[in-house]
């Protein structure tokens, strides 16, 4: 599925939408006492440095076979250091999913440009707070709690865009941080009240 003119146009504004709202929270990023901050070792910069072109490849694109989160991050894109904003844009082919994972440093404002997403987040209390978006909804995913995106759509593919309320909000897979890690699987058995042979199952899974 390609993006129509009309879809580009839609997220260009929301956007501009999403950062303003964004830029109105309080932010988990230091405060910075210059106009902007350049990379170590750097003292000339030009407009190039706060443009960001790396999205112009959605543009008349068809949808990936799988999930997939184009990040606009200060890794990417080096003149958001400082600002406390960033992006991502997720692409949902049809039966996709964004597991279960954390943004430790930021609260995640959602927007659903194309398609339809189940979401949902799990709070301290272990509440679920799911809900069913389509075209035009935004969801808000409080910062560092367990969060889901899903296309259960089977005829059509979604688009949305994310905004971050830093420049580096960082990304922590559940399964992956649990079950992919040197952690004992002793210890995961326990944990989770099940034997070390499932555990190893799931390890396995998750490396294939």
């Amino acid at each position: 599925m390609k993006l129509s003119m009309a879809s580009i146009k839609t997220l260009l504004c929301v956007t501009f939408i999403s950062l303003s709202i964004i830029q109105l929270a309080v932010s988990t990023d230091p405060d910075i006492l210059t106009d902007y901050v350049l990379p170590p070792n750097t003292t000339v910069t030009d407009p190039n440095y706060f443009t960001f072109t790396g999205l112009r490849t959605l543009v008349d694109a068809t949808y990936p076979i799988a999930f997939t989160a184009i990040k606009v991050t200060q890794n990417e894109f080096p003149g958001l250091m400082g600002q406390s904003v960033s992006y991502a844009i997720l692409e949902f082919p049809i039966g996709s999913i964004n597991p279960l994972h954390i943004h430790p440093r930021a609260t995640e404002l959602l927007f659903v440009i194309a398609g339809s997403l189940q979401v949902g987040f799990v709070d301290t209390s272990n509440k679920l707070f799911t809900q069913k978006l389509v075209t035009g909804d935004m969801f808000v995913f409080p910062k560092g709690l367990v969060h889901f995106q899903y296309n259960s759509n089977a005829t059509e593919p979604a688009l949305a865009v994310s905004a971050f309320g830093s420049a580096n909000a960082g990304t922590q897979s559940i399964a992956n941080s649990v079950f992919n890690s040197t952690i004992y699987e002793g210890i995961l058995a326990q944990s989770f009240n099940t034997s070390a042979d499932i555990v190893e199952t799931i390890e396995s899974g998750l490396k294939g």
